[in-house]
């Protein structure tokens, strides 16, 4: 493989891109930093495919990222893979808009090949091509300049794996006839809406033990307020206002704005300066919650009660089963909210009741609800059993 020089002009990377654009696949990967700020700041862009790598400098003067942004979001013909992309794509859905299609994503094929539920790219690695990897430069400062020889060797080595485990990757899908299973998770993760922070509707990851529509009117005006302040200045929300200080606000709002000055988190300059006289104007504003934009009452458990959460333990335990003996993560057959939707005796919009899914522990899961499926233990081994046959009778007639 062939790896060029770090590139720095506009010129040089249309030309690889005008190449790439030719190829099956590329591998995909970015260097950022976000610990100062609001929006990710990228600082390095690596690519891959199995002929030549390089790294790209965004920050370099007069640089033009156009060709690789329509490589990435405009050609359908060039699959791009990345490791846990999610950061990646929310970089690129940032510059254009877009997300990369289609996509691939190793970890979540890891997966299907019974990986576990987050491989790490360096066990990954390890695993695929006995590879240790040296992790000294991964929490470098990738924003200073100029980058030095050892930090771009290490963000090449990313995607020069990445396009060394991808065929080896998509081959044992094919031959294992699993490679259907990702295409659903594949297009989830390249939608776009998983990208945009809509300032209306974070507070909803705002910790709030009240149930008052007039506190959680409170809490969404001032957490979109939050927001917008974040992203016009650029800053992490918590530098703003922290979150327990956002729940205080909300629960216990202040009258007037020199009461900011009393206010546990907030500096007292608010009391009279202009960010505090728009929070104040914020909570001003705020509307009770209405009905339908109440969270519910038990961290998304729909109503389960006392037996339901009970059934959606020996969910949770059947589907550990029916992941052992796929080998496969439990994650990639269900998700925890979707087992306990089951249990409450949702039946509409549930993944695990369509497709693969439902092939793989769906109609397993529907029929232990249902009373057709039991566990047992045969040679030390917990599995299930169908119940057909089988009549539980009252404690009274026992």
């Amino acid at each position: 493989m062939h790896i060029h020089p770090l590139i720095t002009d506009s010129e040089t990377l249309a030309q690889l891109c005008e190449r790439l654009s030719r190829s099956p696949f590329i591998a995909v990967d970015t260097e950022f930093m976000r610990e100062n700020s609001y929006w990710p700041d990228l600082c390095l862009i690596q690519i891959a495919d199995e002929a030549e790598a390089a790294a790209i400098d965004p920050k370099a003067d007069g640089m033009d990222l156009t060709p690789l942004l329509n490589l990435l979001v405009n050609n359908e013909d060039v699959l791009k893979v990345f490791h846990a992309g999610g950061q990646d794509i929310e970089i690129v859905h940032n510059l254009t808009g877009k997300t990369p299609h289609p996509l691939f994503d190793t970890q979540i094929a890891a997966m299907a090949l019974g990986q576990g539920d987050q491989v790490g790219y360096s066990n990954l690695v390890d695993s695929w091509l006995g590879i240790t990897l040296d992790k000294g430069a991964r929490f470098t400062d990738w924003s200073r300049r100029p980058l030095d020889k050892r930090q771009i060797e290490y963000a090449i080595g990313d995607v020069t794996h990445l396009s060394k485990i991808f065929p080896r990757m998509l081959e044992k899908l094919r031959k294992t006839g699993r490679g259907e299973w990702l295409d659903q998770e594949m297009e989830r993760i390249a939608e776009p809406s998983n990208y945009v922070n809509e300032p209306e509707e974070v507070w909803q990851r705002v910790k709030m033990p009240s149930r008052k529509p007039e506190v959680l009117g409170r809490l969404k005006a001032l957490a979109a307020w939050r927001e917008r302040e974040a992203q016009n200045k650029n800053l992490p929300r918590g530098r703003i206002v922290k979150d327990e200080t956002l729940a205080d606000l909300a629960a216990h709002p202040p009258k007037v704005q020199s009461d900011l000055a009393r206010v546990r988190g907030l500096s007292g300059s608010w009391a009279g300066n202009d960010i505090g006289s728009r929070m104040m104007a914020a909570l001003e504003a705020a509307k009770p919650l209405p009905a339908a934009e109440m969270p519910s009452r038990d961290d998304r458990k729909p109503g389960l009660g006392r037996e339901g959460a009970l059934v959606a333990d020996l969910l949770k335990l059947l589907l550990k089963i029916r992941a052992r003996d796929a080998n496969v993560a439990p994650r990639l057959l269900a998700r925890t909210e979707e087992l306990e939707m089951l249990a409450a005796g949702n039946r509409k919009n549930l993944q695990i009741l369509e497709g693969w899914r439902f092939e793989q522990f769906g109609s397993d899961a529907l029929a232990l609800v249902e009373g057709r499926l039991a566990f047992a233990v045969r040679h030390g081994k917990l599995v299930m059993t169908r119940a057909e046959n089988d009549r539980v009778e009252n404690d009274e007639e026992s």
